[in-house]
């Protein structure tokens, strides 16, 4: 059992009041309630966090890296209830583990009409992880900080349809979207990001492209 680092809470810190982009801002109405789980851990190669890789035969989000997370049921008590559940049915992790630091504004994903809600976490008390729900997760990785912050793992990518984003390249996937967002802003109000050329522009993968197109 390990103690919240310093880096941590000031995150939480930030989280709680960080600007959303104009982009992912809720509407006045409708979209349905989800949560995601931003947990962060102590691991063998430092700070982690733990980002889960959806099955390339999925309708939705198919082959994308992403948090722990799904829609809020109404025995979830609201989204931190929500994004323990998800995570343990997808990786297999027990929430008893899992201290509940702060929740982050909502985000609203367009694409799925989901209000998000990150909920962040320390993994005070890791458990064994796996991708539990074979049918909705191909693969379950902690994804080291100093991956994730090395210039040399990150870039802009561009889609046909005229968006760019932040991207990374890690543990062989490619986070992009809605997830690369969050860990972009996140890692900027924690005060972890290190300069990175977002001039370096990538264009989107045609299989990424061919499974993003599907739902």
């Amino acid at each position: 059992m390990t103690q919240v680092p310093d880096w941590l809470d000031t995150l939480a810190a930030q989280a709680v009041r960080t600007s959303v982009p104009s982009g992912l801002r809720p509407p006045a109405e409708g979209g349905r309630p989800a949560a995601v789980l931003l947990l962060f851990g102590e691991g063998p190669l430092g700070p982690d966090v733990l980002l889960i890789q959806r099955s390339s035969r999925g309708r939705r989000h198919a082959g994308q890296p992403a948090f722990p997370g799904g829609g809020v049921d109404p025995e979830d008590g609201g989204p931190v209830g929500a994004a323990l559940r998800e995570a343990e049915e997808e990786t297999g992790l027990d929430p008893r583990g899992v201290t509940v630091l702060c929740t982050m504004p909502e985000l609203y994903i367009w694409r799925s009409d989901n209000r998000v809600t990150p909920v962040l976490g320390w993994w005070r008390t890791p458990s064994a992880v796996h991708a539990a729900s074979p049918a909705e997760v191909e693969s379950v990785e902690r994804v080291p900080i100093a991956e994730l912050v090395d210039p040399g793992n990150r870039f802009t990518l561009r889609h046909p349809g005229g968006y760019a984003g932040p991207a990374f390249r890690v543990r062989g996937m490619l986070v992009w979207g809605f997830t690369a967002m969050v860990l972009d802003g996140v890692l900027r109000e924690g005060g972890l990001e290190r300069p990175w050329d977002p001039g370096r522009v990538e264009e989107m993968p045609p299989d990424v492209l061919d499974m993003a197109s599907r739902g």
